[in-house]
């Protein structure tokens, strides 16, 4: 969900998107931690919630951070409860962001020694049709022309119009439903 799959290669998200994009940002080390230790654990959480249920790819200015693009007396998205907000920053309160910073943003230029980069089995793909994904570039034409397909040739893609990037906790019925469904047809008896 959220993300489709792309072979594995060194990313070039610095020769299209400025310094400030996101990634860019929270692969430096130090960086994020510096960004996210000015505010508690529940903050960030919900500075992330905000940045992420947006159909803008989170770019800060030189002199800002990424926690700085949140104003914060904008509200959680409607389906992101205070509830919800309370019992992820307690997680992240006891396990910080290390593990969340580190899979996938600095991650992303390791080697993993794949020999054969298509994926065999089928697979489902589900994004929201306002995630700001789509934005990065080139990565709508990839999905909507069908060239992630030659990586992943049993691909099932299905867009929910009103998504973001956090579809399966906006729609989660809907999303439980359509995984469902394609776990049932692709069940071999």
């Amino acid at each position: 969900m959220g993300v489709p799959y792309v072979p594995p290669s060194p990313p070039t998200y610095d020769k299209y998107l400025p310094e400030g994009f996101y990634i860019l940002r929270w692969q430096e080390p130090g960086r994020a931690e510096a960004d996210f230790g000015r505010h508690d654990a529940k903050t960030v959480v919900r500075n992330i919630y905000i940045l992420f249920s947006r159909s803008e790819i989170p770019i800060a200015k030189a002199n800002q951070e990424i926690m700085d693009l949140v104003d914060p007396s904008v509200p959680l998205p409607h389906w992101f409860t205070e509830e919800d907000l309370a019992i992820y920053g307690a997680l992240y309160e006891k396990s910080g962001f290390k593990t969340a910073l580190q899979v996938p943003y600095r991650s992303l230029d390791e080697s993993f020694n794949i020999t054969d980069p298509i994926v065999k089995v089928p697979a489902l793909l589900i994004m929201g049709c306002e995630d700001y994904v789509l934005k990065f570039p080139g990565m709508d034409e990839y999905i909507q022309s069908g060239k992630v397909k030659e990586f992943v040739p049993n691909l099932e893609v299905i867009f929910l119009p009103k998504g973001t990037h956090f579809v399966q906790e906006q729609f989660p019925d809907q999303v439980n439903e359509l995984i469902l469904t394609f776990l049932k047809n692709h069940i071999s008896s």
